[in-house]
């Protein structure tokens, strides 16, 4: 492993970890949301991480394709083939963003709520903002970590250089 996939690893982890903060975010000022374009009370978004697919080296897909004409167009590229545009190492992380339906929305009793039920009931988010909490603690924790990691490199790399 070059000190270039470190780089490439830490800054995929920290742009999972920025997304996920981000709907930690929108998870804590919606909890009280009961109207939303969609209809219905907020949903509580939550993200997912996942490997990185193992794309080859632009270095590595340069040499290999040297001779070859290279073009934008889907048919002068083979399957599984990197795209233009797709220069990744192979390591890291993906985050997607999803929606996760509420189980059992939160009731509460106040009639004189505007989106009050017929019941007097309001039906709320169900979101836990303890849950949040620690879930935002968590992923603070992680960002450090990969900012750290970065730090280390960029370190290494300059000191290096001085030799």
């Amino acid at each position: 492993m070059q000190i270039f996939d470190t780089l490439d690893i830490s800054a995929t982890g920290l742009s999972a970890q920025r997304r996920k903060l981000t709907a930690i975010a929108s998870n804590v000022a919606n909890v009280d949301t009961t109207r939303t374009d969609e209809g219905g009370p907020y949903k509580r978004r939550r993200v997912v991480m996942l490997e990185a697919p193992k794309l080859s080296k632009f270095s590595t897909m340069l040499e290999q394709q040297s001779s070859r004409m290279r073009s934008t167009s889907d048919r002068h590229m083979l399957e599984g083939e990197p795209r233009p545009g797709e220069i990744f190492t192979g390591a890291g992380v993906l985050s997607q963003e999803i929606r996760e339906e509420a189980v059992k929305p939160r009731l509460v009793y106040d009639p004189n709520h505007p989106d009050a039920r017929e019941d007097g009931y309001v039906v709320y988010p169900d979101i836990n903002v303890v849950t949040e909490m620690v879930d935002m603690i968590a992923s603070s924790r992680a960002y450090e970590a990969n900012a750290t990691v970065l730090s280390a490199a960029k370190d290494m790399v300059n000191r290096s250089l001085e030799i």
